[in-house]
Order: structure tokens, then sequence, then C-alpha cells
């Protein structure tokens, strides 16, 4: 409806990064005239696997926590304490977005179309000078109807120019191809993952994904890109004004729940106008207020569950997990004796 860890699949490296990693191996016997070895000694090569991500701390009240340190997190893979090689605070950095709107006929129920639009224009009046966007559309397919930039003008004709609502939705089959993309978009100089993430604006029904929720979170989670879903609605749909979980006649709370959040993302409902702003204020806030870890990767291939703590019971948001052997690490290599 209006329609969600990076060039190394999730793995941003940095110089001080590899440097850690490569203090933590063994040191190899170098002599001091080094430069006189003889062609013959053997000579190794050593890889080290790294793996970051990203992650935002709020307290009990709900505010972000911003003074921590490294000694302050934990990271527990599949229940085992991982060492932290590398650690960045940052606050007030560059934001890379990608919009995806949903077009699927069912967004012509109502105000959605309205108010989806609502939470589009909020997004963009809060960028700076130094954030970029792009605008997406879908249905069963998906559409780049601008490219990123910080043209908030250019952001606004491409919201003027998407096609008006028809046809089925692909809501989650979209997800996963435009969190690639952003993956994608969000590499710079030095293999550094600019803070980048998707957010969807859509009514929350799928009718035509061959991907399941699971298995979107799961792509999105391992490349580090966080999945926002704002879901528009009419009141009456809205599950916090129901008894039941939202799995009725309205949207799929739960599943896109988890489908955000398992990427560090958030699930909003927006079924007034106040929650747009609200919903535009969280998103912005959580990228500009990250911390950055990073751990050497599993030796073990395949899918490996990851939890980011801090002290004092504090609340972190970061992605569930990554895929060792593969995408979700950079592999660095190092001559040595």
């Amino acid at each position: 409806m209006f329609g969600v860890a990076a060039g190394m699949t999730g793995a941003g490296v940095t110089t001080s990064m590899l440097l850690a990693a490569l203090m933590a191996l063994p040191s190899p016997a170098y002599s001091q005239a080094g430069s006189q070895e003889s062609p013959s000694t053997p000579r190794f090569r050593s890889s080290v696997d790294v793996v970051s991500v990203a992650a935002v701390v709020r307290d009990r009240k709900g505010r972000f926590v911003s003074d921590l340190s490294r000694e302050d997190f934990r990271i527990v893979e599949g229940g085992v304490p991982r060492k932290i090689l590398d650690f960045r605070a940052e606050s007030d950095g560059p934001v890379k977005l990608a919009l995806l709107v949903d077009i699927s006929g069912s967004m012509r129920v109502g105000a959605k179309t309205v108010d989806a639009r609502q939470v589009a224009d909020q997004i963009f009046s809060g960028l700076r000078p130094i954030d970029q966007a792009a605008v997406f559309t879908f249905d069963t397919g998906l559409d780049q109807v601008s490219g990123f930039t910080s043209d908030k003008n250019q952001l606004l004709k491409a919201l003027d120019s998407a096609q008006q609502p028809y046809g089925q939705t692909s809501l989650y089959d979209a997800t996963a191809k435009i969190a690639r993309v952003v993956a994608s978009e969000s590499r710079v100089a030095g293999g550094l993952p600019q803070r980048a993430a998707v957010v969807v604006l859509t009514d929350g029904i799928d009718t035509k994904s061959r991907l399941s929720p699971a298995a979107v979170a799961g792509i999105a989670s391992e490349i580090d890109v966080p999945v926002y879903i704002v879901a528009v609605m009419a009141k009456i749909d809205d599950p916090r004004e129901r008894q039941d979980d939202g799995e009725g006649d309205g949207i799929p709370a739960t599943r896109l729940q988890e489908l955000a959040q398992h990427t560090g993302g958030e699930l909003f409902l927006a079924s007034a106008p106040a929650h747009a702003s609200v919903a535009s204020r969280q998103i912005l806030g959580e990228l500009r207020h990250q911390y950055v870890l990073a751990f050497e990767a599993s030796t073990r291939s395949g899918w490996r569950p990851l939890e980011v703590r801090a002290k004092n019971g504090l609340t972190v948001r970061a992605r569930s997990g990554y895929s060792a052997g593969g995408q979700g690490r950079t592999s660095m290599n190092s001559g040595e004796r």
C-alpha cells in the first residue's frame, strides 16, 4: 500500500576493525631482521571474518542513551558471549532511507492513500541536507520512482507521480528486494555502511507474495537493514482499539511486528494524524542514534542468532542474526610468517 547488516552484506568493516581483529590473533614471532628472511621461509595467511551490527539503546522512559562505552555491551551468539573487536558510538550522522509505497488496490479503501502520504510528508520534512531518500512503489512488482537524493522537492514530486492504487499486493517480496537495494546503496569508501533503512507505507495486507514474513525478516536481518513498517488503517481496524490481536479482519499486526523487530526496525500503526508524526520522529531518531559493534564471525556456516545486551537492563534494538560462511560477514586477509 503506501508501502522497507552493507555492501558487504551486513558486515561493515573499518580500518580500526581490521587492526583490532588482527591484534586479537596470536602474534607471530618476527625477528628484528625480518627484511632479511630467507626466500625459502614458509609463509601462511590468516583471515579474519568480521561482522558489524548496529544497535539502538533506550532507557526505561524510552529516551535514547548515547553515553555508553564498549564495556557496557555484550554480544551473545547462540547463547555464547562474543568478544567485541571494534566499537563506535554515532549520533546525528547522515541517514539514507528507501520509502516503499504500497499502490495496490486495497489502498483505495477509505483514506489509506491520504494517510500514507501524510506519513511520507512527515518523514521527508525531517530530512537534513546530509540525508538522502528514494521513493519506490509496489503492487505485485517493484518500481523505482526517484533515486536517492537530498532534494525534498524531487521526493515530493515522486510521490505525486505515483500510480493510483490498483492490483494485488506483494508486500513481503517487495520488502525483501528493496532491502537488498538499500544495502548496496549504503556502501561508502572503506567499507563503512552508512546508516540506512527501509520504510514501508502499507495497509499490511499481502495477497501475492511468494516469500513469507519470516523469510523476509531473515534476509533483511542478515544484511543489517532495519525495516520500519507504518501500517495505515481506519480506526475501527486498529488492534489497539480492539480486544483481539489484530489477526482478524484487520492487518496481520503480529507478523508485521515480528518482521520489523527481527531486522532491528519497528511496526507503527497509523489510524490518526498524530501517529504519522510519532512514527517519522522515531524512525529518524533511531537512525541518528546508533552504536556499531563488530565481532569475529562464527566458523560454523549458516544462520547464527544474535542478541545485543547493554548494562542496567537498558533496551537494545538490533538485528536478530547473521549468516556465517557467506552473507553477513567480510573476510580480511593478512600476511603472516
